[in-house]
């Protein structure tokens, strides 16, 4: 690995930081470096600001003449709530930028680029460009495709199944694996259930580990006729709550009233012809608040509505070496396929033992 990998691969890791708590911003990392040493570092504040260059410039003071800039995503030309990172790169003296992807928002795409070279620096673009696309795809899926990046995690037997025939269900998986799965809740920006799973488990729906306690993601209900209960657990303020249910629902829902007194937001949206919100429209509605990575827990119907949609970017199944059979709760409902030929299909990334379990990356060849 040659010198400007090795920095993106720094400048990236430092971007991950922000993975949750960004939104609507891209999680950006950005590292200075001088004479071959680190003068500054800087990845995106929670809640969009300060940005990576920003920061990193901050930090490096008056070491930032001269240096190179590694950053992951094309510095914004575009004035917002901060000044243009552009800007503030050639008015610190940086000699050099190496970034991994362009933009593509339409306030940027190369507009930054340009901004550079027109001031005189020297720019190089492509570095780490597979890695910076995936740990940007929720922002990049956003804004080419009006949705979040959707992550479908799972937690089932060997066999498939999340409960037995009783409904019993607690624990499928070992502390590790649970552990994991709150680590997975705190690096989305929200959790996604189907009003059957808050009926039936009543989850908290937050991110219980230490130290990320305050940064439990926004948690969304699709609640197409409005049963959610203002007692449920995902209304006790603990994080923010958005349902999502029918126009009409929203309009005579007995609920409605008392969810908004609990702080619960209602996102109505037009029904289908099934009365239930598009798939499509319902991420729509999610990526116009803003949202770029969504994490969807449950239950079996809404992980087969996203699959039979082609809406599942990427999943996270983690395995208990435990059976259950037949008559047991399957994690995914059932997709009506009559060929294997036109069934789901992901590639594996990578497999981890957690524990006694073993927890699984797969992601759909193309995502981004």
């Amino acid at each position: 690995m040659n010198a400007d990998s090795a920095f993106m691969e720094t400048a990236l890791a430092l971007g991950r930081r922000g993975w949750g708590r960004v939104w609507p911003n891209p999680a950006v990392g950005c590292v200075l470096v001088r004479d071959g040493h680190v003068v500054g570092r800087g990845w995106t504040g929670e809640g969009g600001r300060p940005h990576a260059e920003t920061e990193a410039l901050r930090r490096a003071g008056a070491h930032a003449t001269g240096a190179t800039a590694y950053v992951t995503l094309e510095p914004c030309s575009h004035h917002g709530r901060t000044p243009p990172c552009a800007e503030a790169l050639v008015a610190a003296g940086v000699a050099r930028v190496v970034v991994a992807i362009e933009d593509p928002d339409s306030r940027v795409r190369g507009q930054g680029f340009a901004r550079l070279r027109e001031a005189g620096l020297d720019v190089m673009t492509g570095v780490c460009a597979a890695q910076a696309r995936a740990d940007h795809a929720g922002f990049l899926l956003r804004v080419t495709a009006a949705r979040p990046l959707v992550t479908l995690k799972l937690a089932t037997t060997l066999d498939g199944r999340i409960a037995t025939r009783t409904g019993e269900s607690r624990w499928i998986t070992g502390a590790a694996a649970r552990a994991q799965a709150h680590r997975l809740r705190g690096e989305h920006d929200a959790i996604m259930v189907g009003i059957g799973t808050v009926l039936v488990d009543d989850p908290n729906l937050t991110c219980r580990l230490p130290g990320l306690a305050d940064h439990s993601p926004v948690r969304v209900v699709v609640d197409s006729r409005l049963r959610l209960s203002p007692r449920a657990k995902t209304c006790n303020g603990a994080a923010p709550t958005w349902v999502l249910c029918t126009e009409g629902a929203a309009a005579h829902g007995p609920e409605a009233a008392a969810l908004v007194t609990r702080g619960v937001e209602i996102l109505p949206l037009p029904a289908d012809h099934d009365g239930r919100p598009p798939l499509p429209a319902l991420l729509a509605a999610l990526a116009a608040r803003g949202l770029t990575r969504l994490l969807v827990e449950g239950g079996g119907q809404l992980a087969a509505a996203l699959l039979r949609h082609g809406l599942v970017d990427r999943l996270v199944w983690f395995q208990a070496p435990k059976i259950i059979g037949g008559d047991g709760v399957p994690a995914v409902a059932a997709l009506g396929l009559d060929r294997l030929a036109d069934g789901p299909l992901f590639r594996r990334t990578e497999t981890v033992p957690v524990g006694e379990d073993v927890m699984t990356f797969c992601e759909r060849d193309g995502m981004v």
